[in-house]
């Protein structure tokens, strides 16, 4: 096991609290049980509101996966109890209330998604319904009298929905509850999360002192932004990069991030050092590499990391083709067109809208083409012909086959 202050670096690297005083205190108290000498008990809890795991997740678990490396005990806690409230963190309004069933369906693939992260051999696989589904309501008063509601009316995202007279639904304040019973129950050293979980880590370690135990340290990390360049990465958002999408998905999205959004995948999403990222953010800076070059670069590794060197060569050969050269994919979907369609019922049955309503708003928005020319027609009727190609944005392509 390295020496304390060589973990130190490599554990408190990205650590972003927001607060120095916090910072202080829970780098000394993590380096108070890392010379303990004994293996860390960490944790990071992801609830499944979504069927997939995108690159924001990745910043916690890549995180965890060095607390793996550097021999500490690993849990990946799925909150498919604590996925029934949904987490208010960073909302400015009430998150839609999923059932059991949504969210055990969605975690059906949540613990392959995080292997591709975490060492299979060296992770805890945990569910907070285990402990939490079995809590009295008696029990839940006893969590509440810990707190008043004016800590709770302190946080950013309640402030502005009290400030501007927005509901806030009692059982919002209940999630940081039940997440701070998580640490109590798996007994943690550390909880990792990102920056706008810190007042549910917050919770976690008063709990734990309520309970007779040492409080945990938190340790929080910077949001990633999405595919806008502004917003936290986000399905709801729909500014996502899925870890499960396929290569040449992924590398067209990671392409089309803004420009200054680059440095906070640099430091986020990918394996690179700090010398590597400065090395590459200078080179920019003098105008010895081009931005667009080093989007490639980035998109490139970040393709690697999910699907292997090969998939990212292959995938950037298929951007250059088709988005650089303007030429069609060497390879597409097929779809068997045996008699005259409308365009709108085409574009639905082939999986390329999702209903007749986002058919007509994506050929009114010109985002429709068939052999290369705009469809603007939302009547137009598609004849069956050798070889046709229906195009929906610039990704999306099926081959019309007689």
């Amino acid at each position: 096991m390295l020496s304390v202050e060589e973990q130190m670096a490599i554990l408190m690297r990205g650590v972003d609290f927001g607060d120095e005083q916090i910072r202080a205190t829970m780098e000394a108290e993590l380096r108070e049980r890392l010379a303990e000498g004994r293996p860390l008990r960490v944790y990071l809890g992801v609830d499944p509101t979504s069927p997939d795991l995108h690159l924001g997740h990745t910043v916690a678990l890549r995180k965890l996966r060095q607390f793996q490396d550097l021999g500490h005990e690993t849990i990946f806690l799925i909150g498919n109890f604590t996925g029934l409230i949904g987490d208010p963190s960073d909302k400015e309004k009430a998150r839609p209330q999923l059932t059991p069933e949504e969210l055990e369906e969605n975690a059906a693939t949540y613990v392959e998604q995080a292997f591709k992260i975490l060492d299979p051999e060296k992770t805890i696989v945990r569910y907070n319904a285990d402990w939490l589904a079995g809590l009295t309501f008696s029990d839940v008063i006893k969590l509440a009298s810990h707190f008043t509601v004016q800590q709770f009316l302190a946080r950013e995202n309640f402030a502005k929905r009290y400030e501007k007279g927005d509901p806030i639904w009692l059982h919002e304040f209940l999630y940081a509850l039940m997440q701070g019973y998580d640490a109590v129950m798996l007994k943690t050293d550390v909880q990792i999360g990102g920056k706008e979980q810190l007042f549910n880590l917050l919770v976690g370690r008063k709990l734990q002192e309520v309970f007779g135990q040492r409080p945990q340290v938190c340790l929080t990390y910077p949001i990633l932004v999405g595919t806008d360049g502004h917003m936290r990465m986000s399905k709801s958002m729909g500014n996502y990069i899925g870890i499960n999408e396929p290569p040449e998905q992924m590398y067209g999205k990671v392409m089309s991030i803004p420009d200054e959004a680059m440095s906070n995948y640099f430091n986020l999403v990918t394996r690179w050092t700090p010398d590597e990222i400065a090395e590459i953010e200078e080179a920019m800076a003098r105008g010895d590499l081009h931005p667009r070059d080093a989007k490639m670069k980035l998109a490139r590794e970040i393709v690697s990391i999910f699907h292997g060197d090969e998939a990212a060569e292959e995938a950037e050969a298929h951007f250059r083709r088709v988005f650089q050269e303007g030429k069609l994919p060497s390879e597409m979907p097929s779809y068997s067109l045996k008699g005259p369609r409308s365009i709108v019922d085409l574009l639905v049955e082939t999986g390329m809208a999702g209903s007749k309503s986002e058919a007509r708003r994506l050929i009114r928005q010109g985002g429709v083409r068939l052999n290369g020319e705009k469809v603007m027609d939302v009547g137009r009727v598609v004849l069956p012909a050798e070889e046709q190609v229906l195009q929906v944005g610039k990704r999306k392509f099926v081959k019309l086959c007689k």
